[in-house]
């Protein structure tokens, strides 16, 4: 079966071996199609991720161009080039005949739900698939093909969830008594992303298990210093009840 891979700098592959795609506008062909695997990507939609507001005027043939080049980059891992291949015309645009598993970002999504689920009650197993859905990725999402509305949009909407399965991630590892082992982890990301509150929240739990509570107290204090300054804001209630519940050495933290 193909192999598309979009966490990353785009990537083609047939279980054997990988190819790239050096013509940006072919990358950008293929992603799109690659996200709607097995639906019909109209005319249009493609003309407009491809060239903006400043279409050619004869971008149809231009299209067409295109498409033949990408079944000739597909040729290379020995697919068929022509209609008979996997890429075909369909009423008023082009499908990618292939099932929503050849795309990573599908699996990736796929593993990461079904850890998120098992954070509680079975947090050694969300640890194993959030760790193999996190490992998919190897580098910005779609890297080298997020400059139309379309693809950058998606790539801010994995990214996003690329984070949350972090969370989760660090989340079962608390779960399972890990919390020396996620601190420098969690320091490093608190200070790649400040405005994520969970982080916060996650580092607190992690110091205080460790016996580090003035550290703890402290992360709080920086995180209230940094979204007022930065963003106008007051910390979360549920950051402050932490807070408050490390002050008073809660044992339900432990």
């Amino acid at each position: 079966m193909v192999h598309i891979s979009i966490l990353g700098p785009l990537l083609i592959g047939d279980g054997q071996r990988t190819i790239g795609v050096r013509a940006k506008k072919i990358r950008v062909m293929l992603t799109m199609l690659a996200l709607n695997p097995g639906q019909v990507v109209g005319f249009d939609e493609l003309i407009d991720e491809l060239w903006g507001e400043a279409p050619l005027k004869n971008t149809r043939n231009a299209l067409q161009a295109n498409v033949r080049r990408m079944r000739k980059s597909l040729a290379e891992l020995g697919l068929p080039e022509g209609e008979e291949g996997l890429i075909r015309t369909v009423d008023n645009g082009y499908m990618l005949d292939v099932p929503e598993e050849a795309l990573d970002a599908y699996r990736f999504l796929r593993l990461a739900e079904q850890g998120a689920t098992l954070v509680a009650r079975e947090p050694h197993e969300s640890i194993r698939l959030l760790r193999e859905s996190l490992a998919m990725w190897r580098g910005p999402a779609l890297l080298d093909v997020s400059d139309g509305p379309r693809c950058r949009a998606v790539a801010l909407r994995l990214d996003e969830q690329r984070k949350t399965a972090r969370e989760d991630l660090i989340q079962a590892q608390l779960q399972a008594g890990e919390a020396g082992v996620v601190v420098a982890e969690l320091k490093q990301l608190l200070a790649q992303y400040p405005e994520r509150e969970r982080f916060s929240e996650q580092l607190m739990i992690a110091l205080y298990r460790c016996g580090r509570q003035s550290e703890a107290v402290d992360i709080f204090h920086r995180t209230r210093k940094w979204l007022d300054e930065e963003l106008g804001l007051k910390p979360s209630q549920r950051l402050h009840t932490l807070y408050q519940a490390i002050l008073m050495q809660d044992p339900s933290l432990l």
